[in-house]
């Protein structure tokens, strides 16, 4: 298994600087990753460390507690397509999830997904599993079988725990095929990551990316 190519490298740190953003990028390139994402406040700086390599720059919106209203997301992914980013996690509105407002769940995805997928760009949709009852991840997947994201994603990696086998297993028997999956926060050794690719991940968003794959 060639785990590089599964990664996300990551850094969101609310106190991230631009030598980490350059140095991300660089270890992307050399180590042949899959992505970096970084905040939205760097994304210009990092299209241009990675220059014309095949590594996408991926950005969150919304980041990390999704309430923020559907128009402020849809305007940052505006501003970071034009800023040359290639794909989106965005995380959804937990607060609407844990009222059981569907609808506006469904709404506040389908609008980001339009506006990622107009422009040609790829949507991940962070459901914060860590935060959600088991019924409530179903109904989540439900409305994303119904709008087709790219991804589902399982975590921001600042609220509870993050990435298991077991919650794997349970978006990969339940979405689409078509639909595929990130799974992001505590991916800390190779171990965890071939576990979670085992289980069913097409992606792996990790701050330690470097390290996964020296064990290798």
């Amino acid at each position: 298994m060639n785990i590089a190519s599964f990664i996300d490298h990551t850094v969101l740190k609310p106190d991230t600087t631009l030598a980490e953003i350059k140095q991300i990028c660089q270890e992307a390139i050399d180590h042949s990753f899959a992505a970096v994402c970084v905040p939205p406040f760097y994304v210009a700086q990092a299209r241009q460390a990675l220059d014309s390599s095949p590594v996408k720059l991926a950005t969150v919106i919304g980041f990390p507690l999704g309430y923020s209203a559907t128009v402020a997301k849809v305007e940052e992914i505006k501003r970071a397509i034009d800023e040359g980013a290639d794909e989106f996690d965005i995380v959804i509105n937990i607060a609407a999830a844990k009222n059981g407002n569907w609808s506006f769940v469904r709404s506040d995805i389908d609008r980001m997904l339009t506006a990622c997928h107009l422009r040609g760009k790829q949507m991940k949709v962070i459901i914060e599993t860590a935060l959600l009852t088991e019924s409530e991840i179903l109904e989540v997947c439900k409305i994303c079988n119904d709008l087709v994201p790219d991804y589902v994603k399982t975590s921001t990696g600042f609220n509870g725990t993050g990435a298991t086998p077991e919650v794997i297993r349970l978006l990969r028997s339940t979405l689409k095929k078509e639909i595929k999956i990130k799974a992001s926060g505590g991916i800390r050794t190779l171990e965890d990551a071939e576990a979670l690719v085992a289980a069913g991940a097409d992606r792996l968003g990790a701050s330690r990316g470097v390290a996964i794959v020296g064990e290798k």
